[in-house]
């Protein structure tokens, strides 16, 4: 398995760790416009929630993928929370601000894989 195969996977095995819902990895490596090979998209049911899936889930890939992201942003209002592992970028959303920016029909020529919730 490649490294980055790798570590996708284990970003999505940190997101479901803590509940993360609706899950969506993005495969953009065939766009060539795309800053990212890939984006990973998921939510939770409040800020306590978008909050404490966006911290397990730096802690799950630091232990088990050791590897920490370059960057993080939004944890001061955990409405979206960005976090950067330089070509896959994380985000974190409360489900309306998810509604609003639409980041799955933004990147549609992606290739978009749903993965199912745990429970």
């Amino acid at each position: 398995m490649k490294e980055k195969d790798l570590l996708v996977q284990k970003i999505v095995e940190g997101l479901q760790e803590k509940k993360g819902k609706k899950i969506v990895v993005a495969d953009m490596t065939e766009i060539d416009e795309a800053a990212f090979q890939y984006f990973i998209i998921c939510e939770g049911n409040s800020s306590t929630h978008v909050n404490s899936i966006a911290d397990a889930m730096i802690d799950y890939v630091r232990k088990e993928a050791e590897t920490k992201p370059f960057a993080h942003d939004g944890f001061q209002n955990s409405q979206w929370i960005a976090i950067d592992y330089g070509n896959i970028l994380v985000h974190v959303f409360q489900p309306e601000f998810r509604d609003f920016y639409k980041l799955e029909q933004l990147w549609a020529d992606a290739k978009l894989t749903n993965i199912p919730d745990l429970d």
